[in-house]
């Protein structure tokens, strides 16, 4: 295979690679690294000090590539298949970008530092990360007023980054019965091909989320 994912079959940020590499065709092998294995920590380490996933190796370009959203642009560039994720256009690209870090910033990190908190038993205040979210699902609301996806007329990176941002933050903070459009932009997700089969991969761990119980049971 001419790419290696490491990845955790949970991770959100390893389900918006996912999608991405559905989506382009792209041919590659999977390796779960299990942070709590120490020689699996290890080996994650000697590729990526920061012992972060997901990382996609490429073993043709001997060139390792983490951090999801520079791995979907590497995508794009050396493994586009029919589409692409990041529009030609500068100003649209521009608005793709924007919305990328939109979900990476605004809806992962509370999601994650919520479910963090349950892991770790810390009981923390968590009003603000939980605020943080209603606050960016008003937002996405007003946004999708003219768009069917988020950022542009086609599937992006932004996409790729809503939809395991959305999955996993539903369960926590649900959409307000005033987001129609959020709820409708969120079953067009599921609904894609690529991270409907994220999603099917992902199951047989989904009883390993700290939120299990509030997983749909069509997600189950």
């Amino acid at each position: 295979m001419p790419l290696t994912l490491y990845y955790h079959p949970l991770s959100s940020y390893c389900h918006k690679v996912l999608i991405a590499l559905y989506e382009h065709g792209v041919a590659f092998e999977k390796h779960t690294i299990d942070l709590s294995s120490e020689a699996e920590r290890a080996e994650l380490q000697a590729i990526w000090p920061l012992v972060k996933f997901p990382v996609i190796r490429d073993h043709e370009r001997d060139r390792n590539v983490p951090e999801s959203s520079v791995i979907i642009e590497y995508l794009d560039h050396y493994h586009a298949g029919v589409g692409r994720l990041i529009p030609d256009d500068w100003d649209t690209a521009l608005q793709v970008r924007l919305w990328d870090r939109f979900f990476d910033h605004y809806v992962m990190t509370p999601m994650q530092q919520i479910v963090a908190d349950r892991i770790q038993s810390a009981n923390a205040d968590l009003n603000s990360q939980r605020a943080l979210l209603a606050t960016a699902y008003g937002m996405l609301e007003q946004q999708l007023a003219d768009n069917e996806w988020i950022a542009s007329a086609d599937f992006s990176l932004a996409d790729c980054s809503a939809a395991p941002a959305l999955f996993y933050a539903s369960t926590l903070v649900p959409f307000a019965a005033g987001q129609p459009r959020l709820s409708a932009y969120f079953e067009r997700l599921v609904q894609r091909p690529s991270f409907s089969r994220v999603i099917e991969e992902a199951k047989p761990w989904f009883d390993f989320y700290p939120f299990a119980e509030a997983l749909p049971q069509r997600f189950r």
